[in-house]
């Protein structure tokens, strides 16, 4: 019943550490896509992931085509605060995809365009915010995806 968590060329290393913990205490598989905001041996990666990074299956992609290359045939869900339908909504089913864009502006706009049918958001009740922290977003969704598929 693995999840598997998509990062669109990921930022700040803190949060992909913090991800991949999540991932690993979720049985999710991470799919990490290039370019990185950082070096994956970067020390604040190791440190927000601990020492579980080993244990983790992580699965890297040098740019967004070869993702969507191989992973063409996948249900996939992507997360944005563009999008129009609630996270509420998504279809969590065995083995989907639940993609997210990079921590300063999210999914690239032609992909939005493009997967609209597959966008949503987390609601967000103050207008005082723009966006949720990547780490919490993801932690929200794939915890909903488990809910729901247990």
């Amino acid at each position: 019943m693995p999840l598997n968590i998509v990062l669109i060329e990921p930022e700040i290393p803190n949060n992909t550490g913090n991800i991949g913990r999540l991932a690993l205490a979720t049985g999710s598989r991470l799919h990490l896509v290039k370019p990185f905001g950082f070096e994956i041996d970067d020390k604040r990666l190791k440190r927000a992931g601990l020492d579980y990074w080993q244990h983790l299956e992580v699965i890297y992609y040098e740019n967004k085509e070869e993702f969507f290359t191989k992973n063409a045939d996948k249900k996939m869900a992507f997360l944005s605060s563009n999008g129009t339908k609630s996270h509420w909504d998504i279809q969590f089913t065995d083995d989907m995809f639940l993609v997210f864009g990079k921590e300063s502006v999210g999914l690239p706009k032609p992909l939005i365009e493009e997967r609209k049918e597959d966008l949503f958001k987390i609601p967000m009740y103050s207008k005082n915010i723009r966006s949720l922290n990547l780490a919490n977003a993801v932690s929200i969704i794939v915890y909903e995806g488990l809910r729901q598929l247990r």
